[in-house]
């Protein structure tokens, strides 16, 4: 039986049987006396092996473990004993300092130690293998393990895990007490990770009344920011006032107070058209309208390049002239980017865009015209620069990054020294990656945009390429002839019978073998039947497991990309190697691993995929060698990282793969669509595999999906807005 009484205790945690670090949950085993050993469970922040605390709870019961002691606060106390101190220093909690060192240290400066780490640490360097900068790092861990300890008990009577607590405590330093009884609801804009409900609990814990209007503002913000997540730039009055009203569960009389006051501190952009009330969060508003402000400067401003387009046009007819034969309508597209400054030319797979950008990039050559190719993510410029042959590079490293600030070196003031920019995979690009890159062009400069229409939106909000398609202000190419190679092979064939929601075909007497279908009615049996792709259908194709892909529609479920990253994780990576436990996941050395946020600092974005090469458990980090470069992370960053071995279809954007495995069950029915299975087939090469239920496969085809963002780019180029 439970007893429920508070009980203080007082110890020394002597090993940790479990400790999740995300979370801070832990189970250990705890000295009270020299004779007597108890085991605690509950959160223990900043806790290590060899640490006197002051447990306060209760004892239960455990169904399966017996009587613990379950903790509701935990206070720490430095060591008093030398054998406490050569534990405590020597658990890997303070960087720098390992067994051996925590060894030599105390024997050295015995129950001083802490003294000498805090007040004296030049005096580190006395001990053999400690030079000044192992000192420093010692010092400056020891102090911020304090200072985090110190706001990790203030957060604990609010429900505050420790995780959350590391990333506010980096966010705000010393001044994280003073911010969080100031203003919580700062939180949810300035702590990534940290939305707006963890920072409205924090906030009403603290004594925060429903109706304050700092948490109505916050509501509303977060309401709009809730509605770019599914790409929408503007949010109508009613919808707003509705979303918001439901998320603070308020009455709707409360919100019009702080909408306008949201309006007057330019925080919330307001629009009446067509006879309705729109709203946007302000940074959004002012990315759309300056990419339509560039474009429309770009259209004005005379050309750089006083283009001889009669000649290059009987060039193109010419035969063997730039080496390449073109279609009609690939002669059109590169037509007309000699004749308009900006041009977007879409098609699908085996129309020709690959052809067209050689044959384009043999003419500005020739032409002895700079320029330069991009693409939003680091995937999608290792694609094309394989298939021309030509450098290219991704947005953000073309803008570069000033590491002191933070922010684009080439922008309106120190803009590109280039003539003309071909920017492919645009389909991906959001509103703010678009208003980066239009600003750092310089006004003489022709820029062309291709990319596939049908594939899916870009995650972050906008509709930047279908936007310019719908305006008359901009040229533009749709490529639909699929030229003879391309129907050879059943993936081109299929994705684009599936965009028009025609059913796949399974073998064609003129088509290669190149696109299977394995029915399988149970997901259970998902992860056998890869398993079986992995040994029989890549090998019979020549085709290394490193170069396919697990392409998922969703994370969640038996089918989802948790599960089949956790289970691959376990099938092709199952050795010894060095780990470290994070939430849910256990990241290991050989792992494949993505980024899953833009980190300007590290120059690493959102979607880059890398291999983990090294876990120091005694500097606390992890290095990821990515395509071009090594990155070294904190244990408390590795939230920026997920397994890759499986991904969802959106994150496989711009990749391509020798073969991609598709999982389609009617668990996915909220994301099935024609679209999601279309961008899937197409980032196969060689060899696309669906597995799944042939219902779940109708349904997508019947479902077209196509969310109609809240933009008015269009509008603005158009000047009817």
């Amino acid at each position: 039986m439970n007893d429920s009484t508070p009980v203080k205790i007082n110890g020394t945690i002597d090993r940790f049987i479990f400790h999740n670090q995300e979370n801070g949950y832990a189970v250990c085993i705890v000295t009270v006396d020299k004779q007597q050993s108890i085991t605690a469970a509950g959160i223990l922040p900043a806790t290590a092996a060899g640490q006197e605390v002051e447990l306060i709870g209760s004892w239960i019961m455990h169904k399966k473990f017996g009587r613990q002691f379950a903790i509701s606060q935990c206070i720490q106390k430095i060591p008093s004993s030398l054998l406490g101190l050569k534990k405590y220093l020597g658990s890997g909690l303070i960087k720098g300092i390992g067994k051996s060192y925590a060894e030599k240290l105390v024997d050295h400066f015995g129950e001083k130690i802490i003294t000498i780490i805090e007040s004296h640490p030049e005096r580190l360097q006395e001990v053999a293998g400690i030079g000044s900068k192992r000192a420093s790092v010692i010092t400056q861990s020891f102090i911020e393990n304090k200072e985090v300890s110190h706001i990790m008990i203030f957060l604990q009577g609010y429900g505050i895990s420790p995780a959350y607590a590391a990333k506010i405590y980096k966010q705000y330093r010393t001044r994280t007490i003073d911010v969080l009884k100031e203003n919580p609801y700062r939180l949810a804009d300035e702590v990534w990770g940290i939305g707006f409900k963890l920072a409205d609990e924090i906030a009403q814990k603290l004594g925060f009344k429903k109706d304050t209007p700092k948490r109505i503002s916050a509501g509303i913000i977060y309401a709009l920011q809730v509605y770019a997540q599914s790409g929408h730039i503007y949010c109508t009055k009613n919808d707003l006032i509705l979303k918001s009203a439901q998320l603070l569960e308020l009455e709707t009389e409360h919100l019009e107070e702080s909408l306008n006051d949201l309006i007057n501190q330019e925080k919330i952009k307001h629009i009446f058209f067509e006879e309705k009330d729109y709203y946007a969060l302000m940074a959004h508003y002012h990315a759309e309208r300056s990419v339509a402000q560039k474009l429309l400067d770009l259209l004005q401003y005379p050309t750089a390049i006083p283009f001889d387009t009669n000649r290059i046009y009987a060039a193109l007819l010419a035969k063997n002239t730039y080496d390449i034969a073109l279609h009609e309508e690939q002669q059109k597209g590169i037509m007309n980017v000699f004749n308009h400054k900006v041009t977007v030319i879409t098609g699908g797979p085996g129309t020709g865009k690959t052809t067209l950008i050689r044959k384009l990039l043999s003419i500005l050559e020739a032409e002895k015209i700079t320029y330069k190719l991009a693409a939003p993510t680091g995937r999608a410029a290792k694609r094309i620069s394989e298939q021309t042959g030509k450098f290219a590079t991704t947005i953000h490293r073309l803008l570069e990054i000033d590491p002191q600030t933070f922010t684009f070196v080439y922008n309106e003031s120190n803009t590109l020294k280039l003539q003309v920019l071909i920017v492919d995979e645009s389909s991906m690009i959001d509103i703010f990656l678009a208003n980066a890159l239009l600003k750092a062009l310089p006004l003489n400069a022709t820029i062309i945009f291709l990319g596939d229409i049908d594939q899916l939106p870009s995650v972050g909000p906008g509709n930047f390429l279908a936007d310019c398609l719908a305006s008359t202000a901009i040229s533009r190419v749709k490529l639909t002839h699929i030229f003879r190679q391309a129907q050879d092979s059943l993936i081109t064939l299929n994705a684009h019978r599936i965009i028009t929601g025609q059913a796949p075909i399974k073998y064609s007497k003129q088509a290669r073998n190149d696109f299977i279908f394995i029915h399988e009615e149970n997901p259970e049996n998902l992860f056998n039947q890869v398993i079986q792709c992995y040994k029989t259908h890549l090998k019979e194709h020549n085709i290394a497991q490193q170069n396919s892909a697990l392409l998922t529609p969703m994370n969640r479920g038996v089918a989802g990309n948790f599960t089949l990253n956790h289970s691959l994780q376990a099938f092709l990576n199952g050795s010894e190697n060095a780990s470290i436990a994070h939430g849910n996941t256990i990241f290991k050395v050989a792992d494949k691993v993505m980024q899953i946020r833009n980190n300007y600092e590290k120059m690493v974005f959102n979607g880059d995929c890398g291999t983990i090469e090294e876990i120091d458990h005694e500097q606390e980090t992890l290095k990821v060698g990515f395509q071009d470069k090594v990155v070294i992370y904190d244990f408390d960053e590795l939230h920026e990282l997920i397994l890759a071995y499986s991904m969802t279809i959106h994150k496989s954007q711009g990749s391509e793969y020798d073969a991609v495995i598709i999982p389609i069950f009617m668990q996915h029915y909220m994301l099935l669509a024609r679209n999601l299975i279309y961008t899937a087939i197409t980032r196969a090469k060689k060899l696309c595999i669906i597995i799944g239920q042939p219902k779940a496969v109708h349904c997508a085809l019947s479902q077209v999906r196509v969310v109609q963002r809240v933009t008015f780019l269009t509008h603005y180029l158009n000047k009817t807005l």
